[in-house]
Parts: C-alpha cells; structure tokens; sequence
C-alpha cells in the first residue's frame, strides 16, 4: 500500500467514525458521556479535513471554491432548515 491509498483509507475510516460518533450522541442522555463524544467527534472532523486536505494538495481531491453567491444561497437554505 502506497502512502495515498493509506490516507485514504484512513481518510475512509475518519468519516465512518464521524458518523459513529454523530449516532452515540443522539443516543445518549448523560451530560457528561454527549459532552466527551462531541468533543472526540470534533476532534476526529479536524482530523478528516487535515487528511483530505494533504490528499487535496497531493491532486488526488481538486476541488475549486463556490462562488460567493453560491455560499451564501447554502447559508440562507440552511439556516431555513433549522
């Protein structure tokens, strides 16, 4: 295995792991225990983004930015959501 098919397995298991954690939260009621998850949740997005972030910069991921009028029409959408 080369070191990009070991990030992006790695990158892989992050996600999953977001997810995990996204599930535990929702069903858990302990203050405390939702307060640790989230913050190990949290932690394991910064780690995602650093990792699709170096595979991104390697090309593996080229990605362009969205228009400003793009990011903002998701903004208002979202915030319609809540």
């Amino acid at each position: 295995m080369n070191d990009i098919e070991m990030m992006n397995d790695m990158l892989i298991t992050e996600k999953n792991m977001i997810k995990n954690y996204s599930t535990f939260i929702t069903e858990t009621s302990c203050p405390n225990m939702r307060q640790v998850l989230t913050q190990n949740m949290t932690e394991t997005a910064h780690d995602q983004y650093r990792l699709f972030d170096t595979l991104r910069q390697r090309g593996v991921y080229p990605t362009k930015d969205a228009p400003d009028s793009e990011v903002t029409a998701a903004k208002q959408k979202l915030n319609q959501m809540k």
